[in-house]
């Protein structure tokens, strides 16, 4: 409802973040419904150039968000909603700003989803007293999770810790029509909004922004519900080999917001007739690797020193991690002469992404056979990772470490050669991205300086930086120093 100034008779102000859809977005679609539906919404998106460069965020997720901020501009005007940009430097400039647009758009209330992080969380704190103080609503919405993280407590009352009996707890209080998709808001009236909106920042990503990666939340859904028609079914068995198209690719996605988790989780609660534990062995897989995102962030807001650089497990602060920057740059640049390893770093760098098994195999080669500190390896990744997550990849490099909740046991160290050689068996991921071994045969491509037979040319590829056998007795030998240390 407008009057014949083309004003809203109450106008709702939505706060976007990562939540870069106009579908299914909790606080979108209730502010449209606020007062019977006599409300107008406009939404705001701030860019953070300074917090990001402090939290990491590479360029190539930045601009992937950038580009579907352009997308979702163009689909809210479908609805009659404005969207506003804005540019500020640090969190901290979040509630000036949004108390200074308040008052200028004479709204009646603020709306936004919830995220999680310390950082995050004291900001959005921090904006919701200042409204209250300033006497305007403040509405939050849990939207980046099915349910909200901490509500799940074990038979103790405590948070839980492992992740299989936060499954089984998740699946015994989740109401499903509650994790259905909300409609699309209804178009409003179109209102004027005398505001102008700063220029988006021109951030231009370090890696080739592969097609596989769409823009806007359409693209993504069709991307969703391809992966879940033609290719979920063999999802389970497909999708540790990162030369075949296993994996559904929509973490990008996930973390921008152009799909949400309920989207996810009932298309693929669709696609396997509504069973969560039995059904299709791809789609109950997928759909647990969903929770383990639900976890980490549970994790993440129970557990607040893993956001601060802390280790889950805190005794594993006094491991002796090394401190060589040549073994880290040969890490960093794909030379360490281990071709799954090198093959993997590359594929990172180059395209910003990298398939989850090879993640698990790197992020273990850095902690364990290079012992190097694992929050060396969390940071390279978030600077390059399309898809970077602070919980999830907090999560999965601490499980590599052992240091973390859920993690894997310190003995437990991968053979990056037997990993190769079983989830690359013809070496064809390693031939696209180590050229140099193309012509090598698939036996030798998986350890090349092992070959009696091949002449060893270090100008064309590297020989190991360490030893596997050796570096594996030296890390078993400082987590049982750390672990007899502990007794009393």
């Amino acid at each position: 409802m407008t009057d014949q100034n083309n004003r809203p008779a109450s106008l709702q102000l939505v706060w976007l973040r990562r939540d870069l859809r106009s579908r299914d977005n909790k606080a979108i679609y209730y502010a449209s419904q606020h007062e019977n539906k006599n409300s107008s919404v406009v939404c705001v998106w701030f860019s953070f150039p300074e917090q990001w460069q402090e939290h990491h965020d590479s360029s190539n997720k930045i601009h992937f968000w950038l580009e579907n901020i352009k997308t979702l501009d163009k689909n809210l005007a479908v609805f009659n909603i404005p969207l506003i940009t804005r540019t500020l430097s640090r969190y901290s400039d979040a509630s000036a700003a949004l108390i200074d647009l308040a008052k200028r758009l004479g709204v009646a209330g603020l709306w936004f989803n919830d995220e999680y992080g310390i950082n995050e969380q004291r900001r959005d704190t921090e904006v919701e007293h200042s409204f209250q103080q300033a006497g305007i609503p403040c509405h939050r919405f849990t939207d980046d999770v099915l349910v909200k993280p901490g509500s799940l407590l074990n038979k103790q009352h405590k948070p839980f810790k492992v992740f299989t009996p936060f499954r089984k707890a998740l699946y015994a209080s989740l109401n499903l029509q509650d994790a259905l998709p909300l409609p699309a808001p209804e178009k409003q009236q179109p209102i004027t909004i005398n505001l102008s909106s700063d220029n988006l920042l021109d951030i231009q990503p370090t890696a080739t922004i592969r097609d596989f990666w769409p823009t806007g939340e359409r693209a993504a859904h069709e991307a969703l519900q391809e992966f879940v028609a033609e290719r979920s079914e063999n999802y389970k068995k497909d999708r540790d080999f990162p030369a075949q198209n296993g994996t559904s690719i929509l973490s990008p996605c996930l973390t921008a917001g152009t799909l949400s988790i309920r989207q996810c989780f009932t298309t693929a609660l669709q696609g396997n007739d509504g069973e969560l534990d039995t059904g299709s062995s791809g789609l109950v897989t997928w759909i647990s690797e969903l929770i383990w995102r639900e976890f980490y962030r549970h994790i993440l807001v129970c557990f607040p020193r893993v956001s601060m650089g802390k280790a889950f497990k805190e005794e594993t602060e006094r491991l002796p991690w090394k401190h060589d920057k040549s073994l880290l740059n040969a890490w960093q640049e794909g030379r360490t002469g281990v071709p799954i390893v090198d093959a993997a770093m590359r594929q990172l760098v180059t395209t910003g992404w990298m398939h989850n098994r090879l993640r698990m195999v790197v992020a273990m080669y850095l902690s364990k056979d290079l012992r190097l500190d694992w929050r060396l390896g969390e940071q390279f990744f978030m600077e390059h990772l399309i898809d970077g997550d602070l919980a999830s990849n907090n999560g999965g490099w601490q499980w590599a470490a052992s240091t973390g909740t859920d993690a894997a046991p310190y003995f437990r160290m991968f053979n990056p050669v037997s990993q190769s050689e079983k989830f690359d068996p013809d070496g064809e991921f390693l031939r696209e991205w180590l050229p140099e071994l193309r012509e090598v045969d698939d036996k030798t491509i998986h350890n090349p300086s092992a070959s009696d037979t091949l002449f060893y040319d270090e100008s064309v590829y590297p020989k190991p930086i360490v030893d596997h056998k050796r570096a594996r007795e030296a890390t078993l030998t400082a987590f049982k120093r750390l672990k007899s240390e502990g007794q009393p």
